[in-house]
């Protein structure tokens, strides 16, 4: 039976140091519900001494929390230890955290003071907090470049004052997964008690070392991991949850070790605080990056295709992504691009392949991004009347304070006009619906986006929309010094590339079923 990792979240404090990355009230405790549903074992909710909006944020979680623990943060300092209480003292699982720093440098230009009295500050801070709280942890901030006798004496006088869980941090992300791991196993070794103690490994990401500093504390006796999603924090952050926990999850043989994390969580919790803080995931990022489980290379997407475990050390399903993906590239073969082919509607035979195959090569090769209507251009003939096409003829829009925003569109398809009208969220969203009123079309629009190409207040800006027509993703551009119009005018011309691929779809198919009887 495997041993249990506790998880110790604290997106909520130390993550929320990260530049940019405050949240309100509503925020927090809207993540603090995510991190519930993720089964997180802890939740440090803030430092309730820092101000009063992260006094009330602990207070509020502490009380809506159902099944976590809620820590709250504090120095070695009487009124910072009974703020947190304050804060978390109705929460149904209680912790109080205190710090106090132990290196020597921390020591001399931060705090003035000697070993002797962070210990006597550890001490008696430890015992005030014990009297309010029965789970009470201590903290030895920049713990990495400590002295190691020193490290064992403060640990020591925590234990005996009460301390329940020892945390011994990486603060500054200075060191390195061996000499981290040997830390762990001195003190537990020379401490007495020790063995009797959670440890806990608390990581930075200075070096790019924080998660595999977290897995050799593990390794060398730790049983609590403190860790954000996205691995947020000061500077370069800290140990990424996601990536500690599928690393103790997918190598648990081993380990022999697992947590109580909820793993299909992750891919929501870590959309949730992209969400609320704005801080993108790089596309590269482990576990919960766009490029995750994302396969260009042909070799690789051959070998997906064949049997995912090739590639895949872990399913997209096991973090709540729903699949993976092929992405059609300059590095793509000839198998990849046969099933994209077949999940669009066309079954092309081995010479068909290789032509399209040539043609998409040389393509792949000047355009970074392979789109759908580019693949179903390379198959089809493509010299269709311009006619057979929508055209906008005219447009108006009636929007403003107190009206619901209405657009009038009329287009033209070869001789014949159409007029409808549509209300809408906005100007291009009720455009859109008198296009879809007219056409009788449904599309699902993905993305859009505008940019100014030009400068000043007659500026012309260009729109850019990727719309679902059935299951197929097809692009539209347009520049105008208007944006509804703009607006109108892209999505047309996705709409106009899908209808078009749709009757050469149909008649190929019609084709093949003619050949098929003739046969």
């Amino acid at each position: 039976m495997e041993e249990r990792i506790a998880v110790f979240d604290t997106t909520l404090r130390d993550g929320e140091q990260s530049p940019g990355c405050s949240l309100n009230l509503e925020e927090k405790v809207r993540m603090a519900r995510q991190l519930e549903l993720l089964r997180v074992d802890v939740i440090e909710a803030g430092f309730p001494i820092a101000s009063v909006g992260d006094f009330e944020a602990v207070h509020l979680i502490a009380r809506t929390l159902e099944y976590c623990t809620v820590a709250a943060l504090c120095r070695t300092v009487k009124r910072d230890i009974d703020r947190a209480w304050e804060a978390i003292q109705y929460a149904k699982k209680p912790r109080i955290h205190t710090f106090i720093a132990t290196s020597d440098i921390h020591l001399a230009h931060k705090l003035k003071k000697t070993r002797q009295q962070a210990l006597d500050d550890a001490v008696g801070a430890i015992q005030h907090a014990k009297s309010l709280c029965n789970e009470v942890e201590f903290s030895c901030e920049d713990a990495s470049r400590s002295n190691i006798e020193y490290l064992c004496e403060i640990v020591g006088a925590a234990i005996a004052a009460g301390a329940t869980i020892i945390n011994l941090p990486d603060t500054v992300g200075y060191a390195i997964p061996e000499e981290y791991g040997a830390m762990f196993r001195i003190v537990r070794e020379r401490v007495p008690h020790a063995k009797n103690i959670v440890f806990s490994s608390h990581c930075h990401n200075d070096f790019g070392l924080a998660v595999a500093n977290s897995l050799a504390a593990i390794r060398n006796g730790a049983r609590q991991i403190e860790c954000t999603i996205n691995g947020i924090g000061e500077r370069a952050g800290n140990a990424a949850l996601e990536e500690i926990v599928m690393a103790i999850r997918t190598r648990k043989e081993t380990l022999g070790l697992d947590t109580n994390v909820n793993t299909e969580e992750i891919y929501k919790s870590s959309k949730l605080l992209t969400t609320l803080t704005g801080m993108m995931v790089q596309r590269n990022k482990a576990i919960v990056g766009a490029n995750a489980f994302a396969h260009e290379a042909g070799i690789h997407q051959d070998g997906m295709l064949k049997s995912r475990i090739t590639y895949e050390i872990m399913t997209p399903q096991s973090v709540g992504i729903k699949h993976s993906t092929l992405v059609l590239g300059k590095h793509s073969g000839r198998h990849a691009l046969k099933q994209r082919y077949a999940e669009l509607g066309y079954e092309l035979s081995d010479q068909e392949l290789e032509q399209a195959y040539q043609t998409f090569c040389t393509i792949a090769d000047q355009k970074k991004d392979i789109f759908d209507e580019d693949l179903i251009a390379i198959v089809e003939d493509r010299e269709s009347s311009a006619d057979e096409f929508y055209h906008l003829e005219n447009l108006q829009i009636f929007s403003g304070t107190n009206l619901r925003p209405t657009a009038t569109i009329e287009l033209r398809l070869r001789d014949e006009r159409f007029v409808d009208s549509a209300t809408g969220d906005g100007p291009v969203d009720a455009a859109y619906k008198a296009i879809e009123r007219i056409t009788g079309e449904i599309g699902k629009l993905t993305e859009y986006s505008i940019k100014s190409v030009t400068f000043g207040h007659d500026a012309i800006g260009e729109v850019f929309v990727r719309v679902d027509f059935d299951g197929v993703m097809f692009n539209g551009r347009a520049v105008s010094t208007d944006v509804i119009t703009g607006s109108a005018k892209a999505y047309l011309e996705a709409l106009n590339r899908a209808m078009s691929a749709k009757k050469r779809r149909d008649v190929q198919q019609n084709g093949a079923k003619e050949k098929a009887v003739a046969v």
